[in-house]
């Protein structure tokens, strides 16, 4: 159905779906005054409507078609009839000519009744123009996907065809200094890498290029290949907005910038080092929000949600969340924090770097040339009458033995540790000096983690499991099972995998386990204590998730190597 001229009021349409009220209607009303963003955008931004909820009401209401645009093909004749820059503007991008009139142009929209852009889109293309309801999330990663590495070559190009100087004693943020072609290629590289839903960003100087990569869902994929030329420039910009010392090449620096993606704040953290070729790049990536989740979130079972809370709700002892860097230990935390976050509680955090706020908690930072260490806030926080006391990290012996007076005396403190299982963080921490009978009295709970990549729902495929293969899932093999690959399309970028999710070992502190610590005991006696109690190791967590087709056989063993 082609729209009339008659502008309908999106507010109007929301209303008579029954996605919003009329209190809502205006609060958002309120919140859109002097921002120039659309009603739309700032009803989701608000978390007042999702996007899919606004593209099914319109969609319902003005009688229009629906389309995932991660699901579409576009050819390259539709993708060079309007200047990206017209797409970006209005966040629409033209798809297919209509089946039955070659003369008129199918237009995803999020707001197909913006007249102006279809007015642009028919006056550059001399086409009639239908719009399509599409969520504004896929219109911006579609746009991303077609037009993202374009854009980032070009911004190469560009610099390095002109040449530009950055004055390094003077630098301002004037105008012409933020569209200058390096500014616009590193704005646009953390976009890029935040759509394609990426933690990392890694620039590598090598001998005859520059690569950039993405870490997406913990693996790394090549998304660019510049001129070595452009290398000094991208580094001084990234030193310049995270506050480095730009002069200073030879040694590794550390630093911290902001940038907002589609409404959305990301706290990027930015580590630079030198190589033989040049200075390497890592940026970490972090939505203000992406750490406060809640526990269904974390991929955790009903079963282990049960067990968490239960653990959680001692109210003193140490609690500890182990695994290696990037297995989701923070989320995890500020989960549980997050959960115990009430008004008559006073939680205070130690931590390096704070990774996220929450309201109602108070977070300290670490600095250790201030002479502020784990070890010395702890001291000090225990004298501003804490209930709750989390440590980002239990480093050494010092702070682990002021942890377990803590809890021993009536707090709850939970933290993390490098470990590989629940049980053997128990014997990392008497081998840190903690004396068995203290650490039985103060530990109430261990979680050991990982992370798996999560298949693609739209394009895995399902095999019949072989028999070593049931052997690894501990599987009966005289019983058929099928099981799932990866493939890859369209909507998960070619990777076969859409996102992660937890894998997790729950052992609570039962009083036989208490026993076999103040004894002494190994790793494996209070392994074997544990699964008696009914722990699932990592590796039967994982498999769980093999036999339900959620992830692969491969993705389980590197989450364990446990025969």
């Amino acid at each position: 159905m082609a729209l009339g001229r008659k502008r309908i009021r999106l507010g109007e349409i929301l209303i008579r779906e029954g996605c919003l009220n009329e209190e809502e209607l205006q609060r958002a009303l309120s919140l859109q005054k002097g921002t120039g963003k659309r009603l739309g955008e700032i009803l989701v931004e608000n978390a007042i409507v999702t996007g899919d909820e606004l593209a099914q009401a319109l969609s319902n209401q003005l009688g229009l078609a629906r389309v995932d645009m991660l699901s579409v093909d576009i050819p390259q004749e539709i993708l060079d009839l309007v200047p990206v820059n017209v797409l970006k503007k209005h966040g629409v991008l033209p798809f297919s000519y209509k089946p039955d009139s070659p003369n008129t142009l199918l237009v995803a929209m999020s707001d197909p009744m913006d007249l102006t852009a279809i007015d642009d889109v028919s006056i550059v293309t001399n086409l009639a123009v239908e719009p399509v309801v599409s969520t504004n999330q896929s219109i911006r990663l579609a746009l991303d996907k077609y037009f993202g590495q374009g854009e980032l070559q070009s911004a190469a190009e560009q610099y390095a065809a002109e040449k530009v100087a950055f004055v390094e004693e003077t630098y301002t943020e004037s105008e012409d200094i933020l569209n200058s072609p390096i500014v616009q290629l590193v704005t646009n590289m953390v976009e890029s890498a935040v759509r394609q839903r990426s933690s990392d960003i890694h620039i590598e100087p090598l001998e005859h290029s520059v690569r950039v990569r993405y870490r997406i869902d913990g693996a790394l994929y090549d998304r660019a290949s510049y001129q070595p030329s452009v290398l000094p420039a991208i580094v001084t910009r990234v030193k310049i907005i995270s506050g480095m010392d730009i002069s200073e090449k030879r040694k590794p620096q550390d630093g911290r910038m902001t940038q907002v993606v589609d409404s959305l704040e990301y706290d990027i953290r930015v580590s630079t080092i030198p190589t033989v070729f040049g200075e390497k790049v890592v940026l970490r990536l972090a939505s203000k929000t992406a750490l406060n989740r809640s526990k269904d979130q974390l991929g955790m079972r009903p079963d282990e949600i049960e067990r968490f809370d239960h653990i959680i709700s001692n109210p003193h002892g140490i609690f500890l969340v182990t695994g290696p860097t990037g297995s989701g230990k923070s989320t995890t935390l500020y989960t549980a924090l997050s959960a115990l976050n009430k008004e008559d509680v006073n939680i205070i955090t130690v931590e390096d770097p704070v990774e996220a706020n929450i309201n109602g908690v108070n977070q300290i930072q670490v600095n250790p040339r201030a002479d502020l260490t784990f070890a010395s806030a702890l001291r000090s926080i225990l004298r501003q009458d804490p209930d709750i006391i989390m440590i980002g990290e239990i480093r050494d012996e010092e702070t682990a033995q002021i942890a377990v007076q803590a809890s021993i005396t009536g707090h709850l403190v939970v933290s993390t540790l490098h470990t590989n299982s629940a049980a053997s963080t128990l014997t990392r921490l008497m081998d840190m000096g903690i004396e068995p009978y203290l650490l039985a009295d103060s530990m109430v709970g261990v979680i050991a983690q990982r992370l798996v990549r999560k298949l693609c729902p739209d394009c895995k495929k399902a095999v019949e499991a072989t028999t070593e293969e049931k052997v690894l899932l501990r599987y009966p093999g005289d019983k058929p099972l099928t099981i799932y690959e990866r493939c890859g399309c369209a909507k998960c970028g070619g990777t076969g995998f859409i996102g992660r999710t937890g894998v997790y070992e729950i052992m609570e502190i039962s009083p036989t386990i208490k026993r076999i610590i103040e004894q002494g005991g190994n790793a494996e006696d209070i392994k074997e204590q544990a699964l008696n109690e009914g722990m699932l190791t990592l590796r039967m967590s994982a498999s769980k998730y093999v036999e339900e087709g959620v992830t692969t056989i491969e993705e389980m063993r590197k989450v364990s190597f446990d025969t």
